[in-house]
């Protein structure tokens, strides 16, 4: 493997109430989008893509039972995706995995015309956004 670019993301550490839910929702999600299972421990498991891992944790040090992405602190994570078409078939998969799509009226330039991507947003209130690489305004005339 090469060497991390100097100030890349080395692991996102993500607690959850419920660690089952979670795998369910976010490790179908970071399996669709290329990540492999990297550790796995009784409170907690990982995902690897390259030199980045995601972690979500059930730590018996929680404070609170709940995610609010409202309070402050992580709001959402984004991630890049191929393109339009792979941004709505992760949208219909995501449906069964426990995400529901966030602004359906804006869907998919809720973050504005200039990007087609989706807001999803799991059971247990995280949000994610799909961001398409080749997103130049796809699906509208020029």
């Amino acid at each position: 493997m090469n060497q991390p670019t100097r100030g890349a993301l080395h692991h996102v550490e993500i607690w959850v109430s419920d660690l089952d839910r979670a795998i369910f929702s976010f490790g179908w999600l970071l399996e669709a989008l290329g990540y492999a299972m990297f550790q796995n421990w009784k409170d907690g498991r990982s995902w690897r893509l390259g030199a980045t891992y995601l972690v979500l944790e059930q730590s018996p040090a929680l404070t609170a039972d709940g995610h609010d992405r409202c309070r402050p602190g992580l709001n959402h994570l984004a991630f890049h995706v191929e393109d339009a078409t792979d941004v709505e078939e992760l949208v219909a998969e995501a449906a069964h995995h426990g995400w529901h799509l966030m602004f359906p009226d804006q869907h998919p330039h809720a973050g504005g015309k200039q990007q087609y991507a989706a807001y999803l947003e799991s059971d247990d209130g995280f949000e994610i956004e799909l961001v398409a690489i080749n997103s130049r305004n796809e699906g509208e005339s020029d």
